[in-house]
């Protein structure tokens, strides 16, 4: 048995299905989700699996993304962590950078940092740029430093030193002072991090993997202990945020890189599906009940960024995180989120979420305040009759009595409430779409819509008109894609290394030798991890900008031997990429900034197997008609479809709803539907 499973702030996704390692063939793929389980969220996994009737010991194969990471750093969750840098650089963190989101908002807020100043020790030691040691690391104050923080209270410690990404030797001596004085507290250096260069980023970096390094750490062994306790004996992996799974011991050592673990996985898993159906360009579209997520893959590969950043606002530049992560775009808009007035009088939706607990007003749980899923269901779109495929039976009662309230706020009807609330939530993930293609410089016309999650497929058609999508695909299992992403991601390590050439001058040679040292290097800690390199897969990216810039911009170099042609070709990438990023190019010398090496580990892959069609008539699939309101196209009697009957080749028209146990298909009129052999949802814009 192979399982994947996805701890979201609403619900736990789990997907599985049997794999004959001898014959390598698959069985059908299967799934199961359940209420998220806050603040014990492995029970959550654990109740998938029983609601499954799965046993543990039958599984081979564990792939596990969670939330658990961002959700400590959000909520100010982690623990009490002190940070040991070099001498004259402790306020590092408090100085930060000086460029503002918005220039010119006086509401500007300077970040508060995660460590306070009093628990940001120095020592005496040097590095230059060039990697080169001017003072040895000054061992002799450590014990004063671990006696301070003992006294204290801290938790866990970061280490950061400057330059340490081109010599990390006296941050090792001081990790291995600091962990014969004190041996159980949680420990990070930055070296084992990142070696990419900016002082503040990376010491940011270290600090948040360091705050969240207990609690994620905990996580991992009460997640392991369950399984195990009912007979699980594999190596279980974690989702990173890279595009990549990792072991666990692996993602327990560096907890940060968990930071985006569950979203990066249907990015994966869109990629995959784009393969299959011959879709290469795309832009995802991932709903739950808490967030909405949005990320771009073009020519099937998806945007790699370290310029990562957590409460980024237009008041607030956020906390930088310098570690390899899916370029997602995340907002708090989902199925629950709160509609809420502001003092002017101005309707907002999200980013407060009702969660798991007490959920929307709907789920009669003690929520009282209205979500997006309530106005949903007001306005008919979601069947009350089959509510989370009938589990639940919506307390309509509460739901009219909560938004009632907020349309007498508004001095509107109820059902006028109801399309605000959808209007707001909609306009929200068209911004967020907008910031990953048309602020990047792509033209959303060219892309298809992959949409996913819970809430994907409801609202995914009228995002769709307001950008000029020409398609929409919801894939088989959408509500639960994320946890098959898992399922067909190989493992991966990201190797980056900062040296700062000039193209026009560096020997061809000197650049190969670095990416060569960097291959072997990642192949021996694959093979210690029981990886044989045969499976392994090389690809080289450079960060590239021009001489006198300030930032880079990302391109693959090409295969095979750097060579005076691949630095040409390399530079003609950067040239391209430059332009449509920033609509310019620039005569300037080119100069290589950072060497990245992604290293994967193939895994066995589940293949989407076609469906036979049945010779099943599309009148056989319609589960009825009701009065459904599609806002500005009108209240229309609109035909309500079962998509476990419908069948490839079937095609269908708008205004119709397709239904499933846990998503909605909202299409409006006008919109033509295909289903595809694979059973994929096909919704062609203009038809």
């Amino acid at each position: 048995m192979r399982v994947a499973t996805d701890v979201g702030g609403t619900f736990t996704d789990l997907v599985y299905y049997d794999y004959d390692e001898e014959t390598g063939t698959f069985g059908g793929i299967k799934t199961e989700k359940v209420e998220t389980t806050p603040p014990n969220f492995e029970q959550g996994v654990m109740d998938t699996m029983h609601k499954a009737g799965l046993a543990p010991k039958s599984i081979s194969f564990f792939a596990h993304g969670t939330t658990v990471v961002i959700n400590a750093l959000l909520a100010r969750k982690g623990a009490k962590t002190g940070l040991i840098t070099t001498k004259g650089f402790r306020d590092v963190l408090e100085i930060a950078r000086g460029n503002r989101p918005d220039l010119f908002n006086f509401y500007f807020t300077k970040p508060k940092p995660f460590v306070p100043r009093y628990l940001r020790k120095e020592v005496d030691e040097r590095v230059n740029y060039k990697g080169e040691i001017l003072t040895p690391a000054d061992l002799s104050g450590l014990p004063a430093i671990i006696e301070a923080f003992r006294d204290d209270g801290v938790e866990a410690i970061a280490i950061s030193f400057l330059h340490a990404y081109a010599n990390p030797e006296n941050e090792i001596a001081v990790l291995d002072e600091v962990r014969r004085l004190w041996n159980d507290v949680s420990l990070v250096a930055s070296h084992r991090i990142t070696r990419e260069w900016r002082e503040y980023e990376r010491t940011s970096t270290a600090v948040l993997s360091a705050y969240v390094h207990p609690l994620a750490n905990r996580y991992l062994k009460s997640l392991d202990a369950k399984l195990r306790s009912d007979g699980f004996s594999g190596t279980p992996f974690i989702m990173q945020s890279n595009g990549g799974i990792a072991t666990l011991n692996a993602a327990a050592a560096n907890p940060i890189t968990m930071v985006e673990s569950g979203p990066s996985s249907g990015v994966l898993g869109a990629i995959e599906l784009g393969k299959l159906i011959g879709v290469p360009n795309m832009i995802t579209l991932d709903i739950g009940g808490t967030t909405a997520k949005c990320a771009l893959v073009e020519d099937s590969r998806a945007r790699i960024t370290t310029d990562y950043k957590i409460e980024w606002t237009r008041t607030n530049p956020g906390y930088p995180i310098k570690t390899p992560v899916i370029e997602i775009v995340e907002i708090g808009n989902g199925g629950g989120s709160i509609a809420w007035i502001d003092e002017g009088g101005k309707l907002h939706v999200g980013p407060q979420s009702a969660g798991a607990v007490p959920g929307p007003a709907a789920y009669g749980r003690g929520g009282t305040e209205p979500t997006t899923t309530d106005a949903h269901l007001i306005t008919g779109r979601i069947d009350p009759d089959y509510f989370l495929g009938g589990e639940i039976e919506p307390d309509m009662e509460n739901l009219d009595k909560v938004f009632q309230a907020l349309a007498t706020k508004l001095k509107v009807s109820v059902k006028e409430a109801a399309r605000g609330v959808i209007r707001i939530a909609n306009a929200n993930m068209v911004n967020a779409l907008k910031l990953v293609s048309i602020n990047k410089g792509y033209d959303p016309r060219e892309f298809t819509l992959v949409a996913f999650g819970g809430g994907g497929a409801m609202h995914a058609v009228a995002l769709a008109e307001e950008l000029q999508v020409p398609k929409v695909i919801v894939p088989v299992n959408s509500a639960v894609f994320s946890a098959w992403g898992m399922l067909v991601t190989d493992l991966r390590r990201d190797y980056i290394r900062t040296k700062l050439v000039r193209l026009a001058d560096v020997d061809p040679a000197e650049v190969g030798r670095l990416f060569d040292e960097m291959a072997e290097a990642a192949t021996a800690e694959y093979e210690a991890d029981g990886v044989d390199a045969g499976r392994l897969m090389f690809q080289r990216y450079g960060d590239m900008r021009y001489q006198g810039q300030e930032h880079s911009v990302k391109i693959e170099f090409p295969d095979g031997a750097v060579g005076e042609k691949a630095l040409a070709e390399a530079i003609k990438r950067f040239h391209e990429a430059h332009e449509r990023e920033y609509t310019f190019r620039l005569e300037n010398p080119v100069e290589l900034v950072n060497y990245h090496l992604v290293v994967s580990g193939r895994v066995p892959k589940p293949d989407l197997s076609k469906l036979e069609p049945t010779g099943r008539d599309l009148k056989d699939a319609v589960r009825g008609v009701r009065s459904v309101d599609f806002d500005e196209n009108g209240i229309h009697e609109t035909t309500i479809y079962e998509r476990g009957l419908l069948e490839p080749g079937m095609v269908l028209k708008g205004p119709c709803v397709i239904e499933e146990p846990a998503a909605t298909l909202l299409v409006t009129p006008g919109k033509r539907v295909e289903i595809d052999d694979y059973g994929n949802i096909h919704i062609i814009m203009k038809s």
